[in-house]
């Protein structure tokens, strides 16, 4: 049933999903429609809004780009490289590689989102690329939406935006709900069940929605399997200029004063993850095991070329984002579903307004700016638990990131595929993981 679930869904997303940016610029034109008839904002103050937040992603938009290419090198490393392709060499199934991805995948988004992300895109690739070179049939679309799945348990782990915001002193909210610990959230016996559950489930549907017929099956396409490793210039023939190009001491100088801030910073923050720290670890151990300085370079230029549509699109999202924070049309969708919420069903509802919510504005720590204070003053009035509805929250803020292929940008582009080839089996998860997390959200 869960195999002829994720085909039919792949064969809608096929059919209607579009390229991601027609789906930026639908959403655009929805969230523009609706602040102008839900709310008192005039369709000029509208393009303000719009305006207003196109730009606020400049910032985070060039970290992805850091990121996906930072990561891209540090896999395309030998000793990664040969990591790799030992454990994408293990699976003999198309069902095993999908869900051996996905658990991967999972991991280390739970590590650290960007980690999730940027991992969960390689390791796809190079499970294709094993695939292709030991003559196994893997279906390569579900390898690739399998590599999205960190994304869809990153909020529940130890870089989840809106645990670790409340638990830190002087946040937003610190007068309403006081400082949070993450023990009483990330840390919560309700959450570690939600983990645990969901590694079970996700790996389980991915398996279960390899195909079995061998003509269903899409293999990676050969010139993705193709390095693209330019010639290099014979060592007797080195200038002055290849000389300083292919520098191990160069690389080694760089590369030792970054590892030694690396060091200093997790001694005196402790296990404290950003992005920016994340971004510094994957650029000075690059450096360190391409060891040449061109070699990275061009390790970089390769990666570099998934970062089209993040440029293209982050500000069509931050515009969005505006245009819902300052209408307040976030506010609105979020009060329609605490009006109709007791005690009970209170965590039900907020779960799902945040997944509504996520489609609009695709990012944990803005959503929880946008929504937080609606959903803790209503759970203030209906005495209900506070670390609850902020875990209930983040699970809806991750789990339509399925649908949303606003996250997939990065990982499109490396392993060089539409949004139409994986969205299908990733919303045959996401409808799968509805019910249960609604479940556990009662039982909780």
């Amino acid at each position: 049933m869960i195999g002829k679930m994720g085909d039919y869904f792949s064969r809608w997303a096929q059919k209607y999903m579009p390229d991601p940016m027609i789906f930026a610029i639908l959403l655009t034109i929805l969230t523009y429609v609706m602040g102008v008839f839900l709310t008192k904002t005039t369709w000029f103050q509208m393009i303000q809004y719009w305006y207003k937040g196109f730009w606020v992603l400049l910032k985070f938009g060039m970290q992805m780009c850091v990121i996906l290419v930072t990561g891209y090198a540090l896999a395309t490393t030998a000793v990664i490289q040969k990591f790799l392709k030992w454990l994408a060499g293990l699976p003999k199934s198309s069902a095993g590689a999908a869900a051996l991805v996905a658990i991967i995948a999972m991991i280390a988004g739970l590590i650290n989102w960007g980690l999730g992300l940027i991992v969960g895109a390689i390791f796809a690739l190079e499970v294709g690329r094993q695939g292709f070179k030991n003559n196994r049939k893997f279906h390569y679309p579900l390898l690739v939406a399998a590599g999205y799945s960190g994304l869809a348990v990153w909020h529940m782990g130890l870089s989840g935006s809106a645990p670790l915001l409340v638990a830190t002193k002087g946040h937003f909210l610190e007068k309403e709900i006081g400082i949070i610990p993450v023990s009483e959230t990330l840390g919560s016996p309700m959450n570690l069940v939600m983990v645990a559950v969901m590694l079970v489930v996700i790996t389980l549907v991915f398996y279960l929605m390899a195909p079995k017929e061998e003509e269903k099956i899409q293999p990676i396409r050969k010139e993705l399997c193709d390095t693209g490793q330019e010639k290099e210039t014979p060592r007797a023939e080195w200038t002055f200029a290849d000389k300083l190009e292919n520098s191990v001491l160069l690389s080694m100088i760089i590369g030792i004063g970054g590892l030694i801030y690396i060091v200093y910073y997790f001694a005196t923050k402790g296990f404290k993850l950003n992005l920016n720290i994340v971004n510094f670890t994957f650029l000075m151990v690059g450096i360190l095991l391409h060891k040449r300085p061109i070699a990275y370079v061009r390790a970089v230029s390769e990666g570099v070329r998934g970062c089209a549509g993040i440029i293209l699109q982050f500000p069509f999202y931050a515009g969005i984002m505006g245009m819902m924070k300052f209408s307040g049309l976030v506010g609105l969708i979020a009060g329609w579903f605490v009006a109709i919420s007791s005690s009970t069903t209170y965590p039900v509802f907020t779960y799902l307004s945040a997944c509504i919510v996520n489609i609009f504005v695709p990012s944990g720590g803005g959503q929880w700016a946008v929504q937080g204070p609606i959903m803790v003053k209503a759970a203030e009035a209906l005495h209900f638990s506070i670390p609850k509805v902020i875990m209930a929250l983040a699970y809806g803020d991750q789990w339509t990131n399925l649908f949303q292929p606003f996250w997939a940008l990065p990982l499109l582009g490396i392993c060089g595929v539409r949004a139409r080839d994986i969205m299908g089996y990733c919303m045959a998860v996401m409808f799968i993981g509805i019910p249960i997390y609604i479940l556990l959200l009662l039982v909780f």
